[in-house]
């Protein structure tokens, strides 16, 4: 097997950590991260319902003294700072001593937007982003629409399963303006079935194919 096909495996496994708390974590995006160290899984988390802690913060003190020499593998840019001024992921993975950092998507927000990736690699260690960044998009796509737009994304589910709630307002109200005011409240993906709204946000642009 590969060293690229070894990667993958292992950012495959931070997606599907990540994907499943789709749903539970917002205002904050659904992230994965995997620690592995000498070719084994050594600790791995996802983002805790409501969005707090972050998924580093919680594999990088399981991983204990593995996490020294390893490598991370993390769906979504590790934070460079904290609105709350608390420690930043890039802070828990250097100062444990990781020497790797293998990054899906980079993360646009004011805290990140490449600071998480210039401190880690500031501290000397390597970062490398990019893999399988189709596959972990559709993760943060919600948190990236609302930090654009002030909205929620919408989209046309069956059941619903991943979002974070139903968009059920009348396809007659003012539509932005509710997509707006559930984004303040920390909304950032949103389904509906189709019907009479779903038509209604098509037509303005408004829901996401």
């Amino acid at each position: 097997m590969s060293a690229n096909d070894v990667d993958r495996g292992f950012m495959a496994q931070a997606i599907a950590l990540a994907t499943g708390r789709m749903g539970e974590t917002w205002p904050n995006p659904a992230v994965g991260c995997v620690i592995v160290k000498d070719g084994r899984v050594v600790a791995q988390a996802a983002t805790a319902p409501g969005g707090r802690p972050h998924a580093e913060e919680q594999a990088v003190p399981a991983a204990g003294a593995d996490a020294a020499g390893s490598t991370v593998y993390v769906t979504l840019e590790p934070c460079g700072a904290r609105s709350s001024g608390r420690k930043s992921c890039a802070h828990f993975l250097t100062e444990a001593g990781v020497v790797r950092v293998v990054v899906a998507c980079l993360d646009p927000s004011p805290f990140a937007a490449g600071r998480g990736t210039e401190r880690l690699r500031a501290q000397g260690l390597t970062v490398e982003t990019g893999l399988m960044s189709e596959e972990a998009a559709v993760l943060c796509e919600g948190f990236l629409h609302r930090l654009e737009t002030g909205r929620p994304m919408v989209r046309v589910s069956r059941d619903g399963t991943g979002f974070d709630g139903r968009f059920a307002a009348s396809a007659k109200a003012d539509l932005i303006t509710e997509l707006k005011r559930l984004g303040e409240a920390g909304y950032t993906r949103l389904w509906t079935a189709e019907g009479e709204l779903a038509d209604a946000l098509r037509e303005q642009g408004l829901l996401t194919d």
